[in-house]
């Protein structure tokens, strides 16, 4: 087991997405504290940044990061294997295009984490900016596989063009939840602002607060009285079901708890 704990306060953003088990895997502390990263514009090693120490007793594949990494960049990029746990807020791009293993955060995390994410697991025990488990503005590759579970609120255009996988959040969800997905699923425990699914064409979003506005753009196709959320997981309903968006010829569902929303109820007389 390898730990990191930074050096000092990090004034400017770090960019080090050689922090990964798989980059670490055979090299020894020294080759470790060797790799190249970025502080700004200028180019540091990782041990100029941080104390690396090992934990030979402990062999299972593991990196654990202590301390406050906010402003440390793409920890986990492309990663395959093994566990990297953070102890402390987690920087933005965490989990970038994760092919396997998981990432543990005990703390918030910064936008875009887990976007374009392939497989493994990634579990944030704090809040999780604008962008997680999305593409890159100007880009259409989303998160593709795997599992992210935040347990409190998100940011805006979470899973923008989610292309599968599931995203839980147990605490609420910003605007444009989803939006241009064409597969995948979204869960929100709580409220969902506007927008969500706006450009939606496949997938699905299970909203079991408060929905704040839905889109004009989705019909109602029914009432539901549970849906899955993945193979260990069923929402207990009853939820309308509403189809769209019907802009994009979209066949995406989204389902809102009909006890938390009753402003939705005139929807029925079109059933």
């Amino acid at each position: 087991m390898i730990t990191l704990t930074p050096k000092r306060i990090f004034d400017v953003p770090i960019q080090a997405a050689c922090i990964s088990v798989d980059v670490f895997t055979g090299k020894s502390v020294e080759e470790i504290k060797n790799l190249l990263i970025t502080e700004g514009k200028e180019t540091i090693t990782l041990g100029d940044a941080f104390n690396v120490i090992e934990d030979s007793t402990i062999e299972m594949p593991t990196v654990v990061l202590t301390g406050d990494f906010s402003k440390v960049k793409r920890v986990g990029q492309g990663m395959k294997t093994g566990e990297i746990i953070i102890n402390g807020d987690a920087g933005m791009h965490t989990g970038e295009k994760l092919a396997g293993g998981k990432i543990v955060i005990n703390g918030n995390s910064g936008g875009w984490t887990g976007c374009e994410m392939k497989k493994g697991l990634i579990e944030i025990h704090g809040n999780s900016g604008d962008y997680t488990a999305s593409t890159y503005r100007g880009t259409s590759t989303g998160m593709k596989g795997g599992l992210i579970i935040i347990d409190g609120d998100v940011g805006t255009n979470v899973g923008c063009y989610l292309q599968g996988g599931t995203i839980k959040i147990k605490g609420s969800a910003g605007r444009y939840l989803g939006y241009h997905m064409s597969d995948g699923t979204i869960y929100v425990e709580k409220d969902c602002a506007s927008r969500a699914g706006a450009f939606m064409i496949g997938g699905k979003i299970i909203v079991n607060g408060v929905m704040e506005l839905m889109m004009p753009t989705f019909t109602i196709d029914g009432i539901k009285p549970k849906v899955k959320i993945d193979a260990n997981q069923n929402a207990q309903g009853p939820f309308y079901v509403f189809l769209g968006d019907l802009a994009e010829h979209g066949t995406g569902k989204i389902f809102v708890l009909k006890a938390t929303n009753s402003a939705l109820a005139t929807y029925e007389k079109f059933l």
